[in-house]
């Protein structure tokens, strides 16, 4: 069972090689993921000589991170070396190999750059339909505190499925944040006025992020309910610096989003101030459940169903339990799983019959053990 099948690590062999070394080892041993390393060349070398110098350079250093994935027991695919401009060839190659998404860093700029987010970083937030995990100079993937803003867009839904998962593998708090734009007074306007509209505004806000909440599975994760006035994109990194935020997930293309080729003013803004890693989503999921159909051994099925339960896909968990019980139908923890697992979906009926058979089965099994120890002491 995998959730988080292929990544696409972008390097650039730059000072945060190293780093993002690190955070790829974690994400691979965290989801079971495979790692496919890619260096981008140009295109516009005319001397024959330095193209193969160059050629040679990039697939040694690849192969050396290769070797050092894999002695961490990471599977890697054959890295890649593309030519041209880098943006265009890590998106294009991200499709290609069906990565979940691109690991990137967030690039070389001036130390007192005041928006320190590299060009080819930037453009490949801004084009690829790929979710894009951006790690920040000399961060680690120590991630105990997730925040994720909504704004009820479907792109912002998709930011906190994949959140809530995340959340749930790191074992880390989830922070949810709603910002509500208010208005300001104007010289057609009393502050009366506007003081009704902005509380009418308010409440309208509350309700919409309580009915936008009732879609998610919340259930076993330690998450943290904000809801702000004031201006998105300052809220968001008050937020983060407030709470001490380790990654961001945001959707980017939502009501204050980026479209296809320009950033709105909110994404920018965060994107660029930001100082902790974050991840973008547009139109595809990091998490996609991908669940072995040939599975025969009923260990293997009960072990993937109590993945699943803690990934919170608790349907999928209880089709696993129930396969492990056509093998097993003695299996007593198998019946106690599912029996859970429909007590949180709500169906108590299902969940009661369930261990109705649990408790049996343990009576069988003692009534069986006690006949045993009488058929015993008869023969002595």
């Amino acid at each position: 069972m995998k959730i988080l099948d292929k990544v696409l690590f972008a390097q650039d062999f730059g000072p945060s090689s190293k780093n993002l070394e690190k955070v790829a080892i974690d994400i691979a041993q965290t989801f079971h993921s495979k790692i496919i390393l890619i260096h981008v060349l140009p295109d516009d070398v005319v001397n024959p000589k330095v193209k193969s110098l160059l050629d040679e350079t990039a697939l040694s250093k690849l192969k050396e991170i290769s070797a050092t994935l894999k002695g961490h027991g990471i599977e890697v695919e054959d890295p890649l070396i593309e030519y041209g401009s880098a943006h265009e060839a890590i998106i294009k190659a991200a499709s290609t190999v069906k990565a979940n998404f691109i690991l990137i860093g967030s690039g070389s700029h001036p130390k007192d750059d005041k928006f320190p987010l590299g060009t080819t970083t930037e453009r490949i937030i801004q084009n690829s339909e790929k979710p894009v995990l951006v790690i920040k100079e000399n961060s680690s993937l120590n991630v105990k505190k997730i925040l994720c803003p909504i704004d009820f867009s479907e792109a912002s839904k998709r930011a906190l499925t994949n959140a809530i998962i995340m959340a749930r593998r790191f074992k880390a708090q989830l922070t949810i944040l709603s910002v509500c734009e208010l208005q300001t007074p104007s010289w057609f306007s009393s502050k009366g006025d506007i003081d009704k509209e902005n509380e009418a505004r308010f409440t309208k806000h509350s309700d919409e992020y309580d009915t936008f909440l009732k879609q998610f599975n919340l259930q076993d994760v330690e998450w943290i309910k904000e809801n702000k006035k004031g201006n998105p994109a300052q809220e968001i990194l008050n937020t983060i610096k407030a709470n001490k935020i380790d990654l961001l997930v945001m959707g980017t293309n939502g009501r204050t989003g980026i479209n296809r080729m320009i950033m709105g003013s909110v994404t920018e803004k965060v994107i660029r101030e930001v100082p902790c890693s974050f991840l973008t989503l547009k139109s595809e999921d990091v998490i996609n459940l991908q669940l072995q159909s040939d599975i025969t051994d009923f260990e293997k099925l009960f072990e993937a169903g109590t993945q699943l339960e803690k990934d919170g896909f608790y349907k999928e968990a209880i089709d696993q339990f129930k396969a492990s019980l056509s093998i097993n139908t003695m299996h007593v923890p198998a019946y106690s799983a599912i029996a859970k697992l429909f007590d949180k979906l709500g169906q108590p009926e299902k969940a009661s019959l369930y261990r109705k058979s649990a408790n049996e089965i343990k009576e069988r099994i003692w009534y069986s053990k006690v006949e045993e120890e009488v058929r015993k002491l008869r023969g002595s």
